[in-house]
């Protein structure tokens, strides 16, 4: 019964997921990556497939074999539908953390994901949590960025709530540093004017 609410989940059939739930699957039943339901369908981006599960009291922090889980996943790659559902439950695990050992918020400034930043920020997401290579969010949205409009608004986002700016990264180099060095203006504007300098 639970392969088949895999199958079902994968192969994007609402309906099926529905009445397998119905008929008693486990709502959390996993693949042979050790993905539940609920992340088989974050991943392929199927909010109304995730939003059953949900629904259906899916763990929304349950861990695959690479340590990803629901709303890790849902953050990092801008499932913007799927992360509201979750966010919603109050059951997200706000300061776990991936693979790397970043928090949900480090990888969505990363890939850019403004409104998932903001959701994330709204929730209450650590803003200066550091990961294994010794960046925050606001680091990471620095130098993994373009120094573009979205990455503007990432940091000028970041900046507002709160995000301290001192924090340097294993070098000791700081993100207004990261910023001239990648002749990132707007951003190292931002961030001296925050600075006081």
């Amino acid at each position: 019964m639970a392969e088949h609410l895999i199958v079902a989940v994968s192969a994007g059939d609402a309906s099926a997921v529905a009445q397998h739930l119905r008929a008693g699957a486990p709502v959390d039943a996993r693949d042979s990556a050790n993905r539940t339901a609920l992340l088989v369908a974050t991943r392929n981006g199927a909010s109304d497939i995730a939003r059953l599960l949900i629904e259906a009291g899916a763990d929304v922090n349950a861990k695959d074999s690479i340590r990803d889980t629901p709303f890790l996943y849902a953050a990092s790659e801008g499932r913007t539908a799927i992360l509201a559902e979750i966010l919603a439950t109050g059951r997200a695990k706000l300061d776990d953390t991936n693979r790397y050992g970043g928090t949900a918020l480090i990888p969505a400034c990363h890939h850019g994901h403004v409104e998932v930043v903001r959701m994330l920020i709204k929730a209450g997401v650590a803003l200066d949590h550091v990961n294994k290579l010794g960046w925050t969010a606001l680091i990471e949205a620095v130098i993994l960025g373009d120094g573009g409009k979205t990455y503007q608004e990432i940091v000028g986002d970041l900046l507002a709530a709160g995000a301290n700016w001192r924090i340097a990264d294993k070098d000791g180099v700081t993100p207004l540093e990261h910023a001239q060095r990648h002749n990132f203006d707007a951003i190292a504007a931002m961030i001296a004017a925050k600075a006081g300098g």
